[in-house]
C-alpha cells in the first residue's frame, strides 16, 4: 500500500509536469503514457486521475485516458461514478472531460449508468448536455424521457464535433432524443 501511495504521488506529479510541458507532442506522450500506466492500477484516485488526463486538449490522449476509465468502470463502476461525480461538481464550461464521460460511461453496463448520466443534464455547459444526450439516446431506455423533457425549450447552442456547420440547440438535441426514444407516440 505504501509502495502503490508512492506511485500514485510519482503519477499526479507526472500529470503536472506532462499538463506544464510546452512542446504538444511530448505533452501528449507523457500523458498518454500516463493514463495507460494508470489502467494497472484501480481505486478512486485513479479514477479521479484519468478523468484528469480525459480533460487533455489531445485527441489520443482523451482515447487512451477513455479506454483505461472505461476499463475501470466495467470492473470497478462505484468508483469511476463517484470520480465523475466529483468531475462534475469541479469542471466547468469548456471541459473536455466532461464531454467525453458521458458517451464512454454509456457503453457500461451497469444500472447506474442512467442515473449518472442524468447528472450531467444540469451542467451549465450546453456541450456537456448535448453529449449526455447524445448517451442516453444510446442507452436507448424510454425512462429517461422525462429527464428530457426538461429541456426541450433549452436555447443554448451546442458545438460538439460533427455539429459545427450548423447551430443545434439543446433543446432540439433533446427533441429528437425523445422522438427517438419513444418514436409511437
Amino acid at each position: 500500500e505504501e509502495d502503490r501511495g508512492e506511485v500514485m504521488a510519482a503519477v499526479r506529479r507526472g500529470i503536472e509536469t506532462a499538463n506544464a510541458e510546452e512542446d504538444e507532442a511530448e505533452q501528449a506522450i507523457r500523458l498518454s503514457c500516463l493514463a495507460r500506466l494508470l489502467g494497472e492500477f484501480d481505486g478512486p484516485d485513479v479514477a479521479d486521475a484519468l478523468i484528469e488526463i480525459l480533460d487533455s486538449e489531445h485527441p489520443d490522449v482523451r482515447l487512451e485516458a477513455g479506454e483505461q476509465l472505461q476499463g475501470l468502470a466495467f470492473d470497478r463502476f462505484k468508483e469511476v461514478a463517484q470520480a465523475t461525480e466529483r468531475a462534475l461538481a469541479k469542471m466547468g464550461t469548456g471541459s473536455n472531460a466532461l464531454v467525453e464521460l458521458p458517451l464512454l460511461l454509456s457503453e457500461v453496463p451497469e444500472g447506474g449508468v442512467v442515473r449518472l448520466l442524468g447528472q450531467f443534464l444540469a451542467h451549465r455547459d450546453g456541450d456537456v448536455v448535448a453529449a449526455a444526450i447524445e448517451a442516453l439516446v444510446e442507452v436507448g431506455d424510454p425512462a429517461v424521457v422525462a429527464m428530457l423533457e426538461d429541456l426541450v425549450d433549452d436555447t443554448r447552442v451546442s458545438a460538439l464535433e460533427g455539429m459545427e456547420d450548423e447551430e443545434v440547440t439543446v433543446g432540439d438535441l433533446a427533441s429528437d432524443a425523445i422522438q427517438i426514444l419513444q418514436p409511437d407516440d
